[in-house]
């Protein structure tokens, strides 16, 4: 028999398909647009996306023959949200963390019960990326379609649902909409009576491991999948992530990275309020029973997206079919850090900033910076940005002594190398690096009983293929780069901001 996980990112899902012995037989990838029908608008066409989640389920599933899936669990992206109607169509767009909408009632949510109050009930700090500002844009600007509307469901609600199980969603999800009260694990009446939204149109709240029904029987036969295969209740792919890692212990932090790069330590108790509060991180649910996380997140994959699609169009048509793109690009970066400075504000950042009105910036280009530097750079800005949250995360005392890389950058010797001499640590590589479909295949396993414990599933699923420690010289001459990168911001700050709300009124250039 065999369990398989899914992993449902900003730009791609992934479908792993895992022996009980936690070896990866299969992996499926599809990728898909973001959307963005106006100047700071960032999308996803859920029907497309829900198409190629089956396509890839499908794909991995083939190879299943003589190993039928028992059960089917899903790894997501933390905040958007999906409208559905009862019969299970799909409303309207997913609207994704990266979207300016919102900004103006989280300010709205401070000013009328203040961070302090909000926190002791949602310990995140408020800002435009999460899903209740987007709910309330929709009540207010797009009435008619919010009105319609019977639940909107996250990503591994939404899968349960259209798949024919409960649209289910866990501790760890539910706590990125902002409704979510973490020490009563259920939706807050205080925050759903502040939004006027009712908890009926949200998924019921279950612990990660529920298992949530039955894949549909006609549905099962297009998967290839039995018509017993179970669906179980997966959560926030960081937390799948930290499970996929071993990490089912408080004490290590992982660093996934994907579209989104993402320091997440655990926690084996919830941490102090009043301190991680004023280092502005957050505090959320693992995926296993009495463990908790924390997150820095900010722009990474999608960088290298996008340098991939301005900088290499003509490459990635020359290249033959099972060429990597991304090891061709860096195989033209220089030794040694670039001395040029990336600010990784492409998009909204994420915690601990959550800037909502900057933009990137490269700066020392000359005529003869070849390309290989430039992609250096970028990879280095982006890194840059965790550096001061890892000196607040030792104030709270979370182990960041060495870190866990997950994601499908982790493949990637080069990309590691700079972060371990970024941050001055050892970065570690299992030997598969999918962990958020590890890790949602792991739950599903230990909800049908396959595994007595975590402990047993990670015995089986983890095991680690080569540690990057860091070049000591290059970690100082990145040291002083680092003081650098600190003034970029402070002496755009305001050019920026002008800049992001012209490009978003439309009175600055609107395609970039």
């Amino acid at each position: 028999m065999s369990l398989m996980g899914i992993d449902i990112g900003t730009t791609g899902c992934k479908a792993g398909l895992f022996s009980e012995e936690g070896r990866l037989l299969a992996l499926a990838y599809r990728e898909y647009p973001t959307l963005h029908r106006k100047p700071g608008w960032a999308e996803l066409d859920s029907l497309q996306v829900i198409t190629l989640i089956k396509e890839s389920i499908a794909e991995a599933a083939a190879c299943a023959a003589e190993d039928p899936v028992t059960a089917l669990c899903v790894s997501a992206m933390g905040e958007a949200m999906t409208p559905v109607s009862e019969s299970g169509d799909i409303l309207g767009p997913a609207i994704l963390s990266s979207d300016v909408r919102g900004g103006e009632y989280a300010g709205q949510l401070a000013g009328e019960m203040g961070q302090g109050p909000f926190y002791d009930i949602n310990p995140n700090i408020l800002a435009a990326n999460y899903s209740l500002p987007k709910l309330l844009w929709l009540r207010d600007h797009e009435t008619g379609l919010f009105d319609r509307v019977w639940k909107f469901l996250l990503w591994t609600d939404l899968v349960s649902f259209l798949f024919g199980g409960e649209s289910g969603t866990s501790y760890s999800h539910a706590n990125r909409t902002l409704l979510f009260d973490l020490k009563k694990e259920d939706w807050s009446d205080t925050l759903l009576g502040w939004a006027d939204i009712s908890r009926e149109r949200l998924a019921r709240v279950a612990p990660a491991g529920t298992i949530t029904g039955t894949v549909a029987g006609r549905l099962a036969e297009e998967l290839g999948l039995t018509r017993d295969t179970k669906i179980v209740l997966g959560g926030h792919d960081q937390c799948c992530n930290a499970l996929g890692a071993g990490i089912i212990a408080g004490g290590k932090a992982i660093c996934g990275i994907g579209t989104i790069e993402c320091i997440t330590p655990v926690f084996d108790h919830i941490p102090c309020y009043d301190a991680m509060r004023d280092a502005r991180l957050s505090i959320e649910h693992h995926v296993l029973p009495d463990l908790y996380m924390s997150f820095i997140y900010n722009q990474s994959g999608v960088l290298l997206k996008w340098f991939r699609d301005v900088f290499a169009t003509a490459d990635q048509r020359l290249l033959p079919p099972d060429a990597d793109i991304y090891d061709t690009l860096m195989r033209e970066m220089p030794e040694g850090p670039t001395g040029m400075l990336v600010l990784p504000h492409f998009e909204p950042t994420g915690a601990p900033d959550y800037l909502p009105d900057s933009a990137g910036v490269i700066a020392g280009l000359h005529t003869d910076t070849p390309r290989g530097s430039i992609l250096k750079a970028v990879i280095e800005g982006a890194s840059f940005y965790f550096c001061e949250s890892l000196q607040a995360l030792q104030h709270v005392h979370a182990d960041t002594s060495e870190f866990i890389a997950t994601g499908g950058a982790a493949k990637s010797d080069a990309l590691l190398q700079i972060k371990a001499d970024i941050f001055g640590a050892p970065f570690v590589r299992l030997k598969n690096t999918e962990c958020g479909a590890a890790g949602a295949a792991m739950l599903a396993g230990l909800a049908m009983g396959t595994y007595d414990s975590p402990d047993q599933a990670v015995a089986g699923f983890v095991e680690r293929d080569r540690v990057f420690e860091p070049d000591s010289r290059n970690h100082e001459r990145y040291q002083d780069l680092l003081g650098r990168y600190r003034r970029l911001y402070p002496s755009l700050r305001e050019l920026l901001a002008e800049m992001s709300r012209d490009r978003v009124s439309g009175n600055g250039n609107t395609t970039g």
